[in-house]
């Protein structure tokens, strides 16, 4: 186990920016019964842990992506920690959106960094992994190489790991759902034989509870 993604996952759920509850599960906007609710903006409202996610996502790409010469955020949760990111790193910095607008430029990029340019994305919570890996397309259409991405969360589906090795896009993230149970499991939060269940959810969300 990292000590790092078992503090991070600590740290959100400390802040309520995830919560588990195996026994009352939450209705997903895609009607997925799930027994986690992320949501990594949360960690905005508190200096201290903003300027953690900050640090360590700056980290990772030092140690993991030192070619880039830039920095996309995904649209819409991970603009912020995207600009901020880039801001440490002092690099040109543009966000992605799920598709162009429909109106004005009709942009799907917004921002401008150099042509050709090494882009490293910035997301905040994977999932399916489709909206990250939408993002990296778009980029790739206008002409910029992607190095990898990282991210401050991963559920760490099967789904989501076969689409970014079909996509060649090398993901690291702060922490993720096995680390998150486990401390949750450690500290008392849910109880050690919540985790059979929220281990049968990871292996196929779509057809839990069905």
């Amino acid at each position: 186990m990292s000590t790092l993604k078992k503090s991070f996952a600590s740290k959100l759920l400390e802040v309520k920016a995830i919560k588990l509850q195996p026994n009352d599960p939450f209705t997903w906007a895609s009607g997925w019964k799930s027994p986690i609710y992320t949501d990594n903006r949360k960690t905005l409202a508190y200096p201290e842990l903003r300027s953690f996610v900050k640090q360590e996502l700056v980290h990772l790409i030092h140690e993991e992506f030192p070619e880039a010469n830039a920095v996309a955020g995904v649209a819409t949760g991970a603009i912020a920690q995207g600009a901020l990111v880039a801001d440490e790193l002092l690099l040109p910095y543009c966000y992605v959106r799920p598709k162009p607008k429909d109106h004005g430029m009709g942009n799907q990029i917004e921002g401008t960094i150099p042509e050709g340019a090494k882009v490293v994305v910035v997301e905040d919570l994977i999932s399916t992994g489709g909206s990250s890996l939408k993002a990296v397309d778009a980029l790739r259409k206008a002409g910029f190489e992607v190095v990898g991405m990282v991210a401050s969360y991963t559920y760490g589906f099967p789904v989501a790991e076969e689409a970014f090795k079909a996509a060649n896009v090398r993901l690291v993230t702060l922490s993720d759902y096995e680390h998150t149970t486990a401390i949750a499991a450690e500290t008392g939060y849910i109880k050690k034989e919540d985790l059979e269940v929220l281990a049968e959810w990871r292996k196929d969300p779509a057809n839990w509870m069905k």
